[in-house]
This record gives C-alpha cells, structure tokens and sequence, in this order.
C-alpha cells in the first residue's frame, strides 16, 4: 500500500494551556516510537483562522506521513496521545492523499510515494517555509494583510496558521471547495504580489507547497462541518472550520 498523510488539530480546555506547552515536548519522545510514521512535524498554531503571526497556547496540530494506511489506524486505535486527544475540549482528525506540489520540509519531500487523489472535490492546502531572519520583519508585514483577505476569500472552508521551533517555520492549512477556489485566491493581486516579493527578495530558505485530497475526517474543528453541502464558503463565518464525523 502507498504511504498517506494525516493532519491533526487538538483545543485543550483553557485552563488546560500550560500542558499543551509541556506535550509538544512529551509527545516528541512518544511520536519517534511510534510504528510506521515515515514524517511528523508536531506544531503550534495562530489564533482562530488567522495565518499571520499569531499564537493560541491552547491549540496544538500533527502533521504525519504514514508508510501504510494501516499504521494509522493502529496509531489512533492505540496510542496513548490520541486517548489524551479524545479527552481534549475538541480535537480533529483527516486524512490525506497527494494531488502535487513542490518542495520540501526540512530536507524532505514529504509528497514522495503518497497515495495519489482525485481533485473533483475539497481540497487541503499545506504551505511551509523557512523564513531568513533577515526578511522576518518584511514577512511580518505582508503576510496580515494576506491572511485577512484570505479570511474572504470565495470557497475558503477552513484555515489555520502553524508554526514549529524556531521562530521562522512557518506553515498553513486550509481548506478549500475546489481546486478553482484555490487558484482564484493564488491569483488575488495582493497574495500574487506578496509571492513575487518572496521570490524577488529572497525570503525563504526552505519552502513547501502540497495540494492534497481530504478524505475520512473525523472529529470537530470549532464545531463545524466544512465540508457539508451547506456550510459557509468565506471568512466572514467567525468559526471558519472542522469537520464533524459522518453519519
């Protein structure tokens, strides 16, 4: 069987926040351990649906590449951090099969060998780059106004900034009706012209860009259901995301 991806999002209640800081260094001992998991970046995230710089200190996300279908079902079967997960104030689960892309994190490609998706439906968006220290500043400034218009963009079902140590490595996930939602907004003249200066400029050391199916979400995202036939398709809805189990 060919490999596939999952990406994880967990809330803990808010008293619970200093245990969030305390896991992304726990569960990195316990995620190397674990059978089967070819790639895995645990990550922080921004606050809401905001992809600038932003924290919420009680989100955590999981990105994995898995060698078989099979190792994740025993991983969420299992695992010990999946039992903490489902004791969370909410926590969100999909699976991922690959539609193209480019790059790479940290050294990476974390497309290689992943089951191949049909794009006739939603669409999953992971972005990553390493921001030069030097361009951090011009980074910072550009990319608010980018995530606000990303907030309103047509087709936009769910977004979310994450970031890993150190400061700089910086990725986000969102969610899209189709793939002509996705090259629309790519084409926005503000996100167009922020991608020419990154390249103009030199902004990033490493970076990645991976279109990919969302398949078997389970779990709820801010109590909502993007992916249903009647959920909201811009930023103007304040929850912006999640995905309930089916049935």
């Amino acid at each position: 069987m060919a490999r596939i991806a999952s990406f994880h999002l967990v809330r803990e209640r808010r008293w619970r926040w200093p245990l969030v800081l305390v896991r992304m260094v726990t569960d990195r001992r316990r995620l190397r351990r674990v059978d089967g998991l070819a790639f895995w970046r645990l990550l922080g995230t921004g606050r809401g649906a905001d992809t600038g710089p932003s924290v919420d200190l009680r989100r955590s996300a999981l990105f994995a590449v898995w060698e078989d279908e099979r190792d994740l079902d025993a991983f969420l079967a299992g695992s010990a951090i999946v039992r903490r997960w489902a004791a969370a104030d909410e926590a969100w689960h999909v699976r991922l099969r690959a539609l193209g892309g480019h790059g790479s994190w940290r050294g990476v490609d974390v497309l290689a060998g992943l089951q191949v998706g049909t794009d006739d439906g939603a669409v999953a968006i992971l972005t990553r780059a390493n921001v030069r220290v030097g361009a951090w500043v011009r980074f910072g400034r550009a990319g608010h106004p980018v995530s606000a218009e990303l907030q309103h963009a047509s087709g936009l079902l769910g977004a979310v900034g994450i970031g890993e140590a150190p400061i700089g490595s910086l990725a986000t996930f969102s969610l899209w009706r189709g793939v002509a939602d996705v090259r629309r907004f790519a084409r926005s003249p503000r996100h167009a012209a922020v991608v020419r200066r990154t390249r103009r400029e030199q902004w990033y050391g490493e970076e990645l860009f991976a279109r990919l199916q969302p398949y078997g979400a389970t779990g709820t995202w801010e109590g909502r259901n993007p992916l249903a036939p009647n959920a909201p398709t811009s930023g103007r809805d304040p929850f912006l995301g999640g995905i309930r189990p089916e049935g």
